[in-house]
């Protein structure tokens, strides 16, 4: 049984852990490198490398820190093997139709590679709770800071094995 927690795609879940290797196996021995070296150089109050290599040292750690709890809670959803593909899930791309028939495609994805200008929206959005669930033909309202809006399901397409 998969834990219960935010999902992600597989793909974002590598990014993520890709994002972690870089830093832990690349950028964070570049910069101890630094601070090492500077640290060398005698007088610290005034080393500028030693200065700023302590500061970023501390935000990769922290980022470091992050990316591992965040991974830790996250649950891997594959879409392409949703077996009800009539309905909008996880890791659907849903072409949608307003009123004026101006079309857009979203891709439902979790919360932590969402992008909305290459149409991925979190699982979490305004957009994504009112697709939940829907198939072609149905009418979603959707209550955004620019006032509501209606918008057909006009297509759902999952990714295939």
């Amino acid at each position: 049984m998969t834990p219960a927690g935010p999902p992600i795609t597989p793909a974002g879940m590598a990014a993520l852990r890709a994002r972690y290797d870089h830093l832990l196996g690349t950028e964070r021995p570049e910069i101890v490198e630094i601070v090492s070296w500077a640290a060398g150089n005698g007088d610290r109050s005034e080393n500028g490398d030693y200065i700023y290599g302590r500061k970023r040292m501390r935000e990769i750690d922290r980022e470091l820190a992050h990316l591992a709890r965040r991974m830790k809670k996250l649950r891997v959803v594959d879409p392409a093997r949703q077996e009800e593909r009539g309905k909008v899930f996880f890791g659907a791309t849903v072409e949608l139709a307003d009123e004026d028939d101006e079309r857009m495609t979203v891709t439902l994805v979790g919360d932590d590679e969402q992008d909305a200008s290459a149409g991925r929206i979190g699982w979490s959005a305004p957009l994504a709770r009112a697709l939940r669930g829907a198939t072609i033909g149905d009418l979603r309202t959707v209550r955004l800071p620019s006032g509501e809006r209606e918008w057909e399901v006009v297509a759902i397409e999952y990714p295939n094995s």
